[in-house]
């Protein structure tokens, strides 16, 4: 099975600790959700496969990574082979939801010149009373990091196909559009399709090197 795709994206989870981006993770590759899971040590792996279009087979690597801070130059390390990253709070948990803008903000610095496509998810929507980010709140702040947003639980396996199958469209888009493009140096998106068959998109590496020399 693993041979069998056109596009490999790789996406990186990002969030502080305990908003639950391993039980997300396991929801959606392995169809299964515990109430106790260990904490990520460093950075797990995870692979799904996913038929965008009839024909069109995607190979989705998620870098599931630690949120505390000790662990912060390990994920580090992982961002800037990231085609798309996942920006992720606990709806009950205030704390972790002000915490988005400067995981966001650490990823862009980061892997620039090169864009990353971003969703942010509001996860535990289950925990109704426990409730502490309301969803416009989080959609505002979607919209100013320009991404779409989505309410996931792991609990109760809800909008977990749809927000990753959100997010794998939004890169897809990208790679069409020529804002990701399929390069040697770089591992965020790999293609397997004939270069007849790749949408036209822009060589981001050259375009780096023409900034550098612009100078």
């Amino acid at each position: 099975m693993d041979s069998l795709w056109h596009y490999q994206f790789r996406i990186i989870m990002l969030g502080d600790s305990t908003v639950g981006k391993s039980s997300l993770l396991k929801c959606y590759t392995e169809g299964a959700f515990l109430d106790s899971i260990n904490q990520t040590v460093g950075v797990d792996f995870y692979v799904q496969f996913v038929e965008l279009e009839p024909g069109l087979r995607i190979k989705l690597q998620f870098w599931d990574t630690a949120g505390q801070e000790r662990f912060r130059s390990v994920t580090r390390s992982y961002y800037r082979n990231s085609a798309g990253a996942v920006l992720m709070f606990d709806l009950t948990n205030q704390a972790s939801f002000e915490s988005i803008k400067e995981w966001h903000r650490e990823m862009t610095e980061t892997v620039k010149p090169f864009h990353v496509v971003f969703v942010l998810i509001g996860h535990k929507s289950d925990l109704v009373p426990q409730r502490q980010v309301e969803r416009k709140e989080a959609e505002k702040l979607a919209s100013s990091l320009g991404a779409k947003y989505i309410e996931t639980s792991a609990k109760s396996n809800s909008n977990v196909d749809d927000a990753f199958q959100l997010l794998t469209l939004e890169i897809y888009e990208a790679v069409k559009g020529g804002m990701l493009s399929p390069n040697k140096d770089w591992d965020g998106v790999k293609s397997r399709l004939p270069p007849t068959e790749e949408p036209k998109v822009q060589n981001l590496g050259k375009q780096e090197k023409q900034k550098k020399c612009s100078c």
